[in-house]
């Protein structure tokens, strides 16, 4: 494997067009990586767009011989398939590789990584590895339940996940946004990139004719976790649905725990675990509620009357902001 040259500060964002590659660089933009040099690659159709990294105008580069070159730390923040025609270049070029792109959560060679979950794995910051998988936002979630509840007796967690369009790209947040507008005017409504009506609907899948698919999602989804916690705790089952909204990642789940178990020791449990849970008199949390969050929230645990030892979650997490940020906090934490 070829060695960094000495002082290299080459960062690629590959996948740099996308929502989640544009919020990536302009928190690592605001980190101790600021007078990196940025070099922003994706798939050719978005070959020459202007941006801008490090303060200054840049064109986003398709991906040639030698683009991973010298290259300190690789992010991949576009499409699995496009991750996975480059993350062998990425990783032969020797550079430490970060993937928020879902395409290594199954790899055996990739480290599942987010800020709580060393403590909850109860093992060492894993600082050798080269390649790390970041969970997406609702796969974090259902990772820290699962893995916050163990001491709690956990015996079953189901976790409903609720998808916002932007994990489709602009294309997904234009799309509902043009289906809103025509169908508030009584006009013919477009659906390029769902091929169904997204606006003002809930959807366990997309139509046949379009290319994003919730099942592969939702597999995702499941591959993320598990990576995560290992056979550390039991597997949570977990669903995803379609909502009509632009951000935002929203949740209910239902764990079941060991009996006699207090509403005080869950909230506990829950922020030990990494959420940050609004008790009392305080709004719950939503989608809009978390925009620009670092980190999930949670309502306060609601048990359920009929079942003891049931208990009921909400909770809301920026999907664009914290799987960045987390990204961000991994790097500044590797050598």
């Amino acid at each position: 494997m070829p060695s960094l040259e000495r002082g290299s500060n080459r960062i690629v964002i590959a996948g740099a067009s996308s929502l989640l590659g544009t919020e990536l660089r302009s928190l690592l933009e605001e980190s101790r990586f600021a007078g990196a040099e940025f070099r922003l690659v994706d798939e050719e159709t978005a070959a020459g767009l202007l941006t801008a990294a490090g303060g200054e105008p840049a064109v986003i580069q398709p991906v040639e011989e030698g683009t991973f070159n010298r290259a300190q730390k690789v992010f991949f923040t576009g499409s699995a398939e496009f991750t996975r025609a480059n993350l062998g270049a990425a990783r032969a070029a020797g550079a430490k590789v970060i993937d928020l792109s879902g395409e290594s959560a199954s790899s055996e060679a990739a480290v599942s990584w987010f800020p709580k979950l060393d403590s909850l794995q109860g093992r060492k910051f894993p600082a050798e590895a080269g390649l790390f998988a970041i969970p997406s936002a609702a796969s974090t979630v259902a990772a820290s339940l699962a893995l916050g509840f163990v001491k709690s007796g956990l015996s079953r967690l189901v976790v409903m996940c609720f998808q916002a369009v932007s994990e489709a790209g602009r294309a997904g947040v234009e799309e509902l946004e043009s289906q809103t507008g025509q169908l508030l005017s009584f006009q013919g409504m477009g659906q390029p990139v769902f091929d169904t009506q997204v606006a003002f609907n809930l959807l366990d899948r997309f139509g046949a004719g379009s290319k994003h698919k919730l099942g592969i999602v939702r597999e995702r989804l499941r591959a993320e976790t598990k990576a995560s916690i290992g056979n550390k705790t039991v597997m949570p089952a977990m669903q995803l649905i379609h909502a009509p909204v632009f951000y935002g990642s929203a949740f209910s789940a239902c764990a079941e725990l060991a009996p006699g178990i207090k509403v005080e020791q869950i909230a506990a449990a829950s922020e030990e675990a990494g959420f940050v849970v609004q008790t009392g008199e305080e709004a719950a949390p939503s989608n809009v509620s978390v925009a620009g969050e670092k980190v999930a929230h949670l309502a306060n645990p609601q048990e359920d009357l009929e079942r003891p030892g049931t208990w009921w979650f909400w909770g809301a997490a920026d999907n664009i902001r914290m799987p960045a940020a987390n990204a961000v906090k991994l790097a500044e934490m590797l050598p």
